[in-house]
């Protein structure tokens, strides 16, 4: 692994379309820091496992929410930690073809595998779930109670360190075959993008809208 890149293993090189595969650690970090939910696969009882769940980067540790009564939390101690398998995916477009079989989706994914361990340093776990918070909105953690003993003792975070990581993304137009082109139907490319709101305030809301919403896109 070197300072821009992260090495390439046989577990990270797509055996499809590996010309979309990077390894770069500024596109995988672009891509991790753009999308709010992970799916975190692990074994449990002999069976494959894919739970959805919020997460936060930090440098090269990506830190995984969870609860302390969780089958990922419970197997993954600080000691031996749990082989793990998290993913990340972002829609920017849904590809449109003349055939069916050359529909397809325009996306930004990121694959990351290595052992998961659970934060139990105090700091550490102050500056995970601190991020967890500003992932969603940037500024957040410093706006809000801070966590009091008995909802530090229910939350669980899980750190998985970037090591063996890839992205895979697809951005281009139609790949109809030569023989379709002239098929009277139609062919392109539907932008697919998160967008937020105007922030609601709720009814318990007495102070003004704060400066980290205003612009908040």
């Amino acid at each position: 692994m070197s300072d821009t890149t992260y090495a390439r293993t046989e577990r990270t090189t797509p055996t499809r379309y590996r010309d979309r595969a990077t390894w770069e650690r500024e596109a995988i970090h672009a891509i991790l820091d753009s999308a709010y939910i992970c799916h975190l696969g692990f074994m449990a009882n002999g069976a494959p496992v894919v739970l959805p769940t919020i997460y936060a980067r930090v440098g090269d540790r990506l830190y995984v929410h969870g609860s302390t009564g969780s089958r990922p939390l419970r197997g993954a101690g600080a000691d031996q930690g749990m082989p793990v398998c998290v993913t990340v995916t972002l829609v920017d477009g849904l590809v449109l073809a003349k055939s069916a079989f050359n529909h397809s989706v325009n996306f930004r994914s990121v694959v990351a595998h290595g052992i998961a361990q659970q934060v139990t340093d105090p700091e550490e776990l102050a500056v995970a779930l601190d991020a967890l918070v500003d992932h969603s909105v940037p500024g957040r953690s410093g706006d809000v109670r801070r966590p009091n003993a008995k909802e530090l003792a229910a939350t669980a975070v899980v750190r998985l360190v970037l090591d063996e990581v890839s992205a895979k993304t697809r951005d281009d137009g139609v790949d109809d075959d030569e023989a379709d082109l002239e098929l009277p139907y139609w062919a392109g490319v539907v932008p697919v993008s998160t967008v937020h709101g105007t922030p609601v305030p709720d009814a318990s809301t007495t102070v003004p809208l704060p400066a980290y919403l205003r612009d908040f896109r």
